[in-house]
C-alpha cells in the first residue's frame, strides 16, 4: 500500500494514501468520526454532524493546534509538537496501538512555529452528580458531545430535553469529543442540564466487533471491572463525582448461553467496580437481547446486576416501564432509562442535532456520611458520623476488614453496625490489630451512597521485668515499648499505662501512667505486696487501636526468719523459733532437716497471730545438723524457704 505525506502548520506526517483528509477549516461541521480511516485536520467550534449512534474503531490520525494537554486513553494515542504548536492524535482500534504508534513516529517539524508550551491539564474537581434527580423527564444522546452554542440553543424549555447523553470513554467510542471538557461540564451543569455517562468499551463474544470480551466468565468478569475503573477516572476528570452513573454500551447481541454467561459477568465486574468507587453501575443494551438476559438472571446471585438500566427500544412509547422484554416488577426504584427512538434529526433554537430520544426516571443514590471518624480504645473503638442534609434516612451500615482495606460493599466485611444513629462502639476488636471501617448511607427508597472510610492503626506493647521473683518488701521495675503495627515505628510521648491485678484475682486497674519517651519507651518501678500480674498497654487515640502487651508474673515470696543456737549438748533440747512477713496467722510452717540430699520434714507447727513460730528441737547424734523452715504457697504468695542453720552437737 503507498502511502502520502500530510502537512499541517508546519508538521509533516506519513499515512497510508487511501485515507482522506478532512479539513475542519474548509468543513465546519464535519463529523470527526473514528470508526473510519482518516486525517482530520484543525478543531471546529461548530456543531459537527455527527451520526446519533456509532461504535467502533478504526485507524486514523487528527492534527490540531496545541491548546490543551496531551492525554492519551484507551484507543487514542496523543503527542504534543510543541516546536510546530500541533497536538497529533493517532486513534486505532483494539491491538492497534504499535500502527497507531509508528504513524506517529513519522512525523516531523518542517517549519518551527513560536514554540508553545504542552498546556497543563485543567485539574477538574469532580462536583457534578449524572444523573442527580430526573423523573418522568427526557434525555437525548448523540454520537459528539454537542457545542456550547447548540446546548445553549436546546437548553430547556427550547427543547423538552433536560439531560444529554455523553461518551465519556471506552476503546469503541466512535466519534471525537473536541467540546468535552470539564469546562464544558461545569458551564452546562450550572445551565440545569444533567448527563448520561456512556462507556463504550468490549462487545459480546458473539458479535462481529473488533473488541470482544472474554467468553470466559471469569475472565469477563476481570475486564469489566478494568472497564469500570478507566471509565471513572475519565469520569472524575470531567468533574464528575461520587454518586454518577456510568453506563457500559452493551450493543445488540445474538444471544447463547455461552454469550449471555459471559456479558452478566462482564456487567457482574462492572457494577462491582463502580460501587466499590462509590459511583452507579448502569448498562445500555438493547431490549431484545441484553434486556432479556438480564431479566432472565434478575435474582440469580451469581452475577451482581446492574444499579440502573438504559434500554433501546424504539416503540416511540415515552415511558420507561412499558416493554414486552423486561418485567415492570425489576428496576423499579427510579433506575430506568428508555431510548423509544433511534437516530433522527431535530432542531431547536434553529440548531439541528442528530440524536436518539430517552425517557428518564432516575434518581441518585444519598450523598456519603460526613466527619466518619474512629477513635480507638482497647479492643473497641467509637465511631461517628453525620447523616447528610436532607437525606430521608433509611439505616447507616457500617461494616470492617482487618487491616488497612476497607470492605468495598455493604454486603462484604464484619457487619459492625445498621441502623439510625450517629456514633457507635464496636466492640469485640483484637489486640494489636489494624482495622478499616467504611459506613455508607442508604435512603429510605433502598439506595445506598458512597462509602466513606476511616482507619484505625493497630498499636503494639511490649513487657519486661527486671525480676520475675522478690521478696516480700523488694521492688521490681517494669519496662516496656509501645509500636505502629503498621510501620514498626514508636509510638513516642503517648501515655503508657501499667495495669496490674493479684494473680488470684481478674481485675486489673492502673498502678501507673508514664509517658512515653522518643524510642517509645517507658518503665515503672513496683513493690508488690502480693503475687502480681502486670501488663502494659496504649489506651488508644485517634488514629490509633489501644493495645495491651503480653503478662507478666511477679511472685512475691514472704520473708521468713529463722533462729538456732549455734552448738548444743547431745540429749539437751533447744528452741528454733522465727516468723512470717506478711503473717498469715494459723497457716502451716515445716521444720526440715538435712538428711543426705534431701530435706525431710521433722515437726510442723502454725503460726500465731503474729506470724510467728517456734519448734524444739532435742539432737540424737553428735557432728553438725543442718535445719530450714519453709512456707508453702498460698494463693497470694509464693513458697519461701529460710536460711539454712547449722548446730554443732557435742
Amino acid at each position: 500500500m503507498s502511502d502520502r505525506t500530510v502537512s499541517y502548520r508546519g508538521y509533516e506526517v506519513t499515512v497510508p494514501a487511501d485515507w482522506p483528509v478532512v479539513d475542519l477549516a474548509a468543513d465546519p461541521t464535519a463529523c470527526v468520526r473514528l470508526d473510519r480511516p482518516a486525517v482530520y485536520l484543525g478543531r471546529s467550534t461548530a456543531q459537527s454532524d455527527c451520526p446519533a449512534h456509532l461504535t467502533g474503531r478504526a485507524q486514523g490520525l487528527i492534527l490540531e493546534p496545541l491548546t490543551k494537554a496531551a492525554r492519551s486513553t484507551d484507543g487514542e494515542l496523543q503527542q504534543a509538537v510543541q516546536d510546530a504548536g500541533v497536538l497529533a492524535t493517532a486513534y486505532y482500534a483494539p491491538g492497534g496501538a504499535d500502527a497507531a504508534r509508528e504513524v506517529l513516529g513519522t512525523g516531523r517539524v518542517t517549519a518551527k512555529a513560536s514554540r508553545i508550551a504542552q498546556p497543563r491539564a485543567a485539574a477538574a474537581t469532580p462536583s457534578v452528580v449524572a444523573t442527580g434527580n430526573l423523573q418522568g423527564g427526557f434525555a437525548f444522546d448523540t454520537c459528539t458531545a454537542p457545542s456550547q452554542t447548540a446546548m445553549n440553543a436546546w437548553r430547556y424549555p427550547n427543547s423538552g430535553y433536560k439531560a444529554v447523553g455523553i461518551y465519556i470513554s471506552g476503546g469503541l467510542r466512535a466519534c471525537d469529543q473536541p467540546n468535552l471538557t470539564p469546562e464544558w461540564v461545569a458551564a452546562n451543569a450550572a445551565n440545569g442540564w444533567q448527563f448520561l455517562l456512556i462507556d463504550v468499551g468490549m462487545q459480546a463474544p458473539c458479535t462481529t466487533f473488533s473488541s470482544k470480551m472474554s467468553a470466559d466468565p471469569a475472565t469477563a468478569r476481570a475486564q469489566g471491572r478494568t472497564a469500570a475503573a478507566n471509565a471513572v477516572v475519565a469520569a472524575q476528570a470531567l468533574g464528575f463525582a461520587q454518586r454518577s452513573a456510568i453506563y457500559s454500551d452493551i450493543e445488540n447481541y445474538p444471544s447463547t448461553a455461552a454469550c449471555k454467561a459471559a456479558v452478566l459477568s462482564y456487567l457482574s465486574g462492572w457494577t462491582l467496580e463502580l460501587n466499590t468507587r462509590g459511583y452507579v453501575g448502569g448498562t445500555y443494551v438493547g431490549a431484545a437481547s441484553g434486556g432479556v438476559d438480564l431479566s432472565a438472571e434478575y435474582n440469580n446471585p451469581a452475577y451482581t446486576r446492574p444499579d440502573n438500566l438504559w434500554f433501546a427500544r424504539w416503540n416511540n412509547v415515552t415511558n420507561t416501564t412499558d416493554d414486552k422484554y423486561i418485567p415492570a416488577s425489576y428496576w423499579t426504584n427510579r433506575q430506568r432509562v428508555h431510548q423509544y427512538s433511534g437516530p433522527h434529526d431535530e432542531t431547536h433554537g434553529g440548531v439541528k442535532i442528530s440524536i436518539d430520544s430517552n425517557a428518564v426516571n432516575l434518581t441518585a443514590p444519598p450523598a456519603p456520611v460526613t466527619g466518619f471518624d474512629a477513635t480507638g480504645g482497647h479492643t473497641t473503638a467509637s465511631l461517628q458520623w453525620t447523616v447528610p442534609a436532607g437525606t430521608t434516612l433509611g439505616q447507616v451500615i457500617v461494616r470492617r476488614n482487618t487491616g488497612t482495606t476497607p470492605p468495598p460493599l455493604p454486603n462484604v466485611g464484619t457487619a459492625v453496625y445498621a441502623g439510625t444513629a450517629t456514633s457507635i462502639t464496636a466492640t469485640g476488636l483484637a489486640n494489636a490489630t489494624s482495622y478499616a471501617f467504611r459506613a455508607w448511607v442508604k435512603d429510605s427508597t433502598g439506595k445506598i451512597g458512597p462509602g466513606v472510610d476511616t482507619v484505625l492503626i493497630g498499636t503494639g506493647s511490649t513487657i519486661s521485668a527486671s525480676a520475675s521473683a522478690i521478696s516480700y518488701g523488694g521492688s521490681v521495675t517494669l519496662s516496656t515499648r509501645a509500636t505502629r503495627k503498621d510501620s514498626g515505628a514508636s509510638l513516642a510521648g503517648v501515655p503508657l499505662s501499667l495495669y496490674a491485678r493479684a494473680k488470684n484475682s481478674s481485675s486489673w486497674r492502673e498502678v501507673a501512667r508514664v509517658t512515653s519517651d522518643t524510642s517509645g519507651q517507658a518503665k515503672s518501678v513496683q513493690k508488690p505486696t502480693v503475687s502480681t500480674v502486670y501488663a502494659w498497654g496504649y489506651n488508644g487515640s485517634p488514629d490509633l487501636l489501644g493495645s495491651r502487651s503480653g503478662n507478666a508474673t511477679i511472685e512475691v515470696k514472704p520473708t521468713i526468719a529463722i533462729n538456732l543456737a549455734t552448738a548444743v549438748k547431745l540429749g539437751t533440747t533447744t528452741p528454733v523459733y522465727g516468723y512470717l512477713r506478711p503473717q498469715h496467722p494459723d497457716t502451716t510452717v515445716y521444720l526440715q532437716r538435712l538428711t543426705g540430699p534431701n530435706w525431710p520434714t521433722v515437726a510442723t507447727t502454725k503460726l500465731n497471730t503474729t506470724g510467728n513460730y517456734a519448734f524444739t528441737i532435742k539432737p540424737t547424734l553428735r557432728g553438725t545438723s543442718y535445719y530450714r523452715v519453709v512456707w508453702l504457697a498460698d494463693a497470694d504468695h509464693a513458697t519461701t524457704v529460710s536460711a539454712v542453720k547449722g548446730v554443732a552437737v557435742s
